[in-house]
């Protein structure tokens, strides 16, 4: 059948259709095909077609009358048999007898009532009382109506003869119970609504609101409770005086609900976009740590809850490197898949908002608090996955630098003895001070440098002055600089020793490099990009990028009193020292080395670093990764997020959860035809989604690939049911289907 492509193309002119025809017979004399072709002609709901077929020496055309009424005659075989002998106008006397087949078609349009196409709603449930019986954690999937519009059972009499079968006005012999063949087709519903279609079109509706999460709430919806227009004369004074910060312990009875107590202040209690029940359990889905209630559990969960177990290494779980997105069993992933939930059962984007404040509040909450967040791997962040779940864990390495240097402070409190001074902080360094007088020469104890109050522990001038005469004594030899006290070793490097004094080169303990979101270092290099190409602009570019190298080499410094350039290169960068075999005066082989080509360029960066640099060790130094700094920058960058910019971070993570969604759904129906078109829509999102601010168009044809898919699966799955049930009803175990 030749149709036009668009339901309103319709062929209603007659010179149109008859140069349909004479294409189709010059087709069919061509190819010698002997299928019958038909041309559908006028509108398409009038089903009108014309037709030909060619064979050996035979020759037929086909057309079509529409009448308002079935005559009579037409109704049976008898008469059908009549209208062709006529039309055939065979010469032959008598007629041979003519060669049938015989189909009779069933047609079922309202089937609804004996099956549900989703899962009935449980009025009882707190959260999953929909559709489909849904949980937070998870996409639902099929369609909400039926995908089949119509059911045909079609009995056939394969191969008859004329006589064999009688059929008329008043009797016939054509039962279909007898009938040799049975088939089952089924016709499509156009567009059938989708679950999961209708959750994605809605979530990325989100992608277009222009509102704030303030403008949404209420503007004033999150100020401080009690927070008056003060007098700017006591600012500073807010800044010096002590405050206690009290550290509740973390649990479901006190976790961040000030945000709907602020909403309800400002807009009354049934306003409230979630109700308590809705927003404890998303909570807890998100949080689990949270619900143990004793202290010493949350203590040990929480120094875990970073640490997942291993990523499975399968082609589903690593998705997230490809889409962007998060890894499946991640926070973010997580929280994508809760707020896809709330934008579509349960308040829209004002659920969003106030989800999405609550969220916010608890990552503060946690920072203030030293509790690691869950979800989330340990280490730097991962620029494979969005932005968002990179903001998240640098927010997570804040909280364990300053988990670890809030310990390390205690416990060197605890260790102090009257008359000695403090080791090395956290990271213990092996010597400690044994002369009270010579720590205060040296410099100020672990404590004095971050109190309860100040966070920063940045040098004073005083021990400024003192590293400055340290480094003098560095230069001036080995003799002086040996009454320098080796502070900051983590242990002895074991192969090398230092060569002018020709001790034991110890290993520093040096600060961590600090981790970077692809902000920021998008933000570095476009900085590095503005120095220019001059000399200068080349220098200040090498000053910029050599912060660690700077506080590296302090720290060897400090550990290793009376070192040179030489040595410190040995450990750092060994291939940048050359040694070689010469024989000496005496006529021995001894090995010498000397510095590379690049390490002796004049105005080279590494001797002037190492010019600069100070002995001081690591837990002294200005941290190269200021973790306050950072953390209040991301609390600000999730504060300020709108639920537009929300949804834009996290559709990725919601696309690749549909995509695994159906991945599951068809493995249980196992249609080749739709594992191609997945792997289709798996290339298609991996090229689109690796860009930062990927075009609306192509995000929608993803969408409506993913919701093409889910139609095509929820019909098969309609369609065997179908099926089972015709079998168990006739009995025909040889039942055919066509879908």
């Amino acid at each position: 059948v030749i149709a036009p492509a668009a339901n309103n193309d319709a062929v209603i002119s007659e010179s149109k259709c008859n140069l349909l025809l004479s294409s189709i017979s010059i087709a069919l004399g061509n190819t010698g095909c002997q299928v019958p072709l038909f041309v559908q002609i006028h509108h398409k709901w009038r089903r009108m077609y014309v037709g030909e077929c060619q064979g050996p020496g035979v020759r037929t055309d086909f057309e079509m009358v529409h009448l308002r009424k079935v005559p009579g005659q037409y109704t049976h075989l008898s008469g059908l048999l009549d209208i062709f002998k006529t039309k055939i106008g065979c010469p032959l006397t008598p007629l041979p007898p003519v060669s049938m087949a015989i189909r009779l078609t069933f047609v079922l349009q309202d089937w609804q009532q004996y099956f549900w196409p989703q899962q009935p709603p449980d009025i009882d449930a707190l959260v999953g009382g929909e559709v489909g019986g849904l949980e937070f954690g998870k996409l639902p999937f099929g369609a909400c109506e039926d995908p089949i519009s119509e059911l045909h059972l079609a009995t056939t009499w394969p191969h008859l003869a004329e006589g064999i079968i009688v059929d008329n006005d008043v009797y016939s012999d054509l039962d279909p119970l007898q009938a040799p063949q049975w088939s089952v087709r089924v016709r499509k519903a156009d567009n059938p609504q989708c679950l999961l279609g209708d959750f994605l079109t809605e979530f990325f509706k989100l992608c277009r609101r222009k509102e704030s999460t303030d403008e949404i709430l209420g503007r004033s919806a999150f100020d401080e409770e009690g927070k008056e227009v003060a007098d700017i004369t006591h600012a500073l004074s807010k800044l010096t005086e002590p405050a206690p910060v009290p550290i509740p312990k973390l649990s479901v009875t006190n976790m961040v609900h000030s945000a709907k107590k602020k909403i309800r202040k400002h807009r009354g209690v049934d306003e409230s976009p979630l109700n308590n029940e809705v927003l404890n359990t998303i909570l807890l889905f998100l949080f689990p740590d949270a619900a143990d209630k004793l202290g010493d559990v949350f203590e040990n969960r929480a120094s875990t809850s970073a640490g997942n177990n291993p990523p499975p290494e399968n082609e589903d779980y690593n998705l997230f490197s490809q889409f962007k997105s998060a890894p499946s069993d991640s926070l973010t992933y997580k929280l994508a898949l809760c707020l896809c939930m709330i934008n579509f059962y349960h308040g829209g984007v004002k659920g969003v908002a106030h989800l999405w404040q609550e969220f916010v509040l608890e990552m503060r909450y946690r920072w203030e608090n030293n509790y690691l967040i869950p979800g989330l791997a340990n280490g730097a962040p991962d620029l494979r996955c969005c932005l968002l779940h990179q903001k998240l864990q640098m927010l997570n390495c804040c909280i364990e630098r300053k988990k670890a240097r809030d310990e390390g402070k205690r416990g060197s409190m605890s260790d102090r003895s009257p008359g000695g001074a403090s080791g090395d902080g956290a990271k213990g360094g092996e010597h400690s001070g044994e002369n009270p007088d010579k720590e205060k020469e040296f410099g100020k104890s672990w404590e004095s440098w971050s109190d309860s109050e100040e966070e920063f522990f940045e040098c004073l001038s005083d021990t400024e002055d003192l590293k400055g005469n340290g480094q003098e004594n560095g230069k001036k030899g080995a003799k002086e600089s040996v009454n320098l006290k080796p502070e900051g070793r983590l242990h002895p490097h074991g192969k090398l020793m230092l060569l002018h004094p020709g001790e034991p080169l110890y290993v520093p303990i040096t600060q961590e490099p600090a981790p970077m979101t692809e902000d920021l270092l998008e933000e570095q290099s476009e900085v590095l990009a503005k120095l220019g190409t001059s000399a200068e602009g080349a220098h200040l570019r090498a000053r910029m990028q050599s912060a660690c190298l700077l506080s590296d080499m302090e720290s060897f410094k400090a550990a290793n009193p009376g070192c040179c350039l030489e040595d410190f290169v040995r450990w750092y960068s060994p291939r940048d020292y050359i040694e070689e075999e010469v024989i000496d005066e005496k006529g021995n082989k001894v090995i010498r080395g000397e510095l590379s080509a690049r390490m002796k360029i004049p105005s080279n960066m590494w001797v002037e670093a190492w010019e600069t640099a100070k002995p001081v060790p690591a837990r002294r130094q200005k941290r190269l990764f200021d973790d306050t700094r950072e953390a209040e920058k991301v609390l600000h960058y999730l504060a300020v997020q709108k639920p537009a910019d929300l949804a834009r971070h996290l559709l990725p993570c919601i696309i690749h959860a549909a995509v695994l969604k159906v991945k599951e759904e068809e493995a249980v129906e196992d249609i080749s035809s739709v594992k191609k078109i997945i792997k289709q829509i798996i290339s298609h999102s991996s090229k689109v989604l690796r860009f930062p601010s990927p075009e609306d168009k192509k995000l929608e044809e993803i969408i409506a690939q993913i919701m093409s898919v889910e139609a095509i699966i929820a019909r098969a799955s309609d369609a065997h049911i179908c099926t089972c049930l015709f079998k168990r009803g006739s009995g025909f175990s040889n039942l055919t289907f066509y879908p």
